[in-house]
């Protein structure tokens, strides 16, 4: 006989999902990665974003509904600077007042907003400066920044300055399959430092125009293991990846210091910049030493051979993996709220069982107190995925891209059980990912 029990999640737990500006609303004509989507070879099988989901012609209030209907508390979404700023002397306030409404939109459903001021995206003007190699590139970001948070301070108390600073880092500077595709490690560190100084100046200006404010980063934790533990050089990338990928912004914003291979620069006004951790996950990784793979850390990557992989092969379903990125986490000393965790599945066949047990490890780093306030899935409704357009679908909603029909998926149905008895039960694992269920609930 299975048994019969609930992981439950503690009351006001926050429970929703995570769109950006750039893959949702359409019609983005005005910043790099438009640009970059008109160049061949740029995205996979020349996907270009288009209407997207159609966020800016008004569908996301059907889309909020679907949201607040299944049972989430709360959504994240992002502010495009291009549409706010479209010329550095020129400040579109309807674009503004569609953001609030939008805002207003969520708080109206008793949803609470989480909003991202940078998600990957810079307008034209600031690409054509150069971008975040740019020195006065952060100080242009506080005045942004500072004023969407004069506009939405009424409805908005969670900010995220710059989301995944670095994956933009290392996509665009160290691989090169993001704008502006310059692999240049000297060039890397300029950009992660001149983000780290935007984050530091975006948070002290949203501070003093909303005190209450929670102010954080989102970064992308991506664990690595080394293939072959017993050589040193594979246990070696797998640090030097760790501390590059995961730890620099981070422990920039504790300690006030920018630490970067044999650099180190001081950055005094970033030390304490941090009142929450977003910390978006998806998967681990195995790294082996090539020597062949300098620009890449001399790291070649790969995942476990018996690893439950995603339809693409983009994602492993790695839970326990999870937990070890919150127990990482945790070290950094304050709030964590999981702004990202999701796979790419159109059919829908994995993502119930790896929502299921991410969810359980979620359960486990919540009951021992690792200050665990939120979860955000990765995504409402299928989006434009960067380089690799509508090859993934991460959205619990299919979208049909010609049509903008919705397609409910099942996990749609999952997720919103879990939402609203604020845990997860073995009725619903059974339901909706028995394959999963012994692995949860042990008998």
């Amino acid at each position: 006989m299975k048994p019969s029990a609930i992981y439950q999640f503690p009351r006001g737990f926050l429970w929703g999902t995570a769109t950006s500006s750039h893959q949702v609303e359409g019609n983005n004509s005005n910043n790099n990665w438009s640009a970059w989507e008109q160049t061949p070879g740029k995205i996979l099988n020349g996907d270009r974003s288009g209407l997207a989901c159609d966020w800016w012609g008004g569908r996301w209030r059907e889309d909020f509904d679907r949201a607040k209907e299944s049972g989430q508390n709360a959504h994240r979404l992002s502010i495009e600077w291009s549409r706010i700023q479209p010329s550095p002397d020129r400040w579109d306030e309807e674009a503004l007042d569609h953001y609030r409404q939008m805002i207003r939109g969520l708080v109206e459903r008793g949803m609470t907003p989480l909003v991202t001021l940078h998600h990957f995206t810079d307008p034209l003007w600031v690409t054509e400066m150069g971008g975040w190699e740019n020195g006065k590139t952060p100080e242009l970001f506080e005045v942004y920044a500072r004023r969407v948070v004069e506009a939405l301070k009424e409805y908005v108390t969670l900010w995220i300055t710059i989301n995944e600073p670095n994956v933009l880092a290392t996509m665009g500077y160290v691989i090169g399959d993001f704008p502006p595709g310059t692999p240049d490690m000297s060039l890397a560190f300029q950009v992660m430092a001149n983000l780290a100084r935007g984050h530091a100046r975006a948070y002290h200006a949203i501070h003093e125009v909303k005190p209450e404010a929670r102010v954080g980063i989102a970064v992308n934790y991506r664990g690595f293991q080394p293939k072959r533990s017993w050589w040193p050089f594979d246990r070696l990338v797998a640090w030097y990846s760790h501390r590059l990928f995961n730890e620099f912004f981070p422990q920039a914003f504790i300690t006030g210091e920018l630490k970067y291979i044999f650099r180190k620069v001081s950055l005094p006004q970033a030390k304490g910049t941090q009142d929450f951790l977003g910390l978006n996950y998806y998967t681990d990784e195995l790294v082996a030493f090539d020597i062949t793979k300098a620009s890449e850390g001399f790291a070649a990557r790969s995942f476990p051979p018996d690893a439950d992989l995603s339809p693409t092969g983009f994602i492993a379903n790695l839970p326990d993996a999870f937990f070890t990125s919150l127990k990482w986490a945790r070290k950094l000393q304050m709030p964590i709220i999981i702004t990202e965790n999701g796979v790419e599945d159109q059919s829908d066949e994995m993502r119930p069982r790896y929502l299921a047990n991410h969810i359980h490890q979620l359960w486990q780093a919540v009951n021992f107190s690792y200050g665990v306030k939120g979860y955000f899935h990765w995504s409402l409704v299928d989006n434009f995925e960067w380089d690799r357009g509508w090859s993934q679908r991460f959205g619990l909603w299919g979208l049909d891209v010609d049509t903008q029909t919705r397609q409910r998926r099942k996990s749609v149905d999952f997720y919103e059980a879990i939402c609203k008895a604020n845990g997860l039960s073995t009725e619903m694992v059974s339901e909706y990912a028995p394959e999963a269920f012994d692995s949860i609930f042990p008998t």
